[in-house]
């Protein structure tokens, strides 16, 4: 399943409404570490049934900034959050974005 782009508040709110768990990658469009990490964001949201969204940070940054201040999770690019039932129960940043920390964490939710 192909990542989503999501790009404002109402948008962002409506994931949280709609999925009890999913992924968001925060994305800069302009930085070799963040593409490094979207190539490994991408190649596992082929493998994952678990919702995928992706805000790219030159586009959405009301967005980026809004949530780093909710979740109290200080913003990073490239940085990957795991949130469940809205909160977030993960983040990574830069070189730790990988297919297998997000393999791993994915199988540490609660799918009840």
């Amino acid at each position: 399943m192909e990542a989503k782009v999501i790009q404002n508040q109402e948008e962002f709110q409506d994931v949280l409404n709609r999925e009890a768990a999913f992924y968001l990658l925060k994305h800069s469009l302009t930085c070799p570490i963040s593409a490094r990490a979207k190539q490994e964001y991408d190649r596992y949201s082929l493998d994952t049934q678990l919702p995928m969204y992706t805000l790219y940070v030159q586009e959405a940054r009301e967005l980026s900034n809004m949530i780093a201040q909710r979740y109290e999770v200080k913003h990073e690019s490239p940085q990957t959050l795991l949130f469940q039932n809205n909160q977030v129960i993960w983040h990574t940043s830069h070189h730790d974005i990988t297919e297998t920390a997000l393999q791993e964490q994915e199988a540490g939710i609660d799918r009840r």
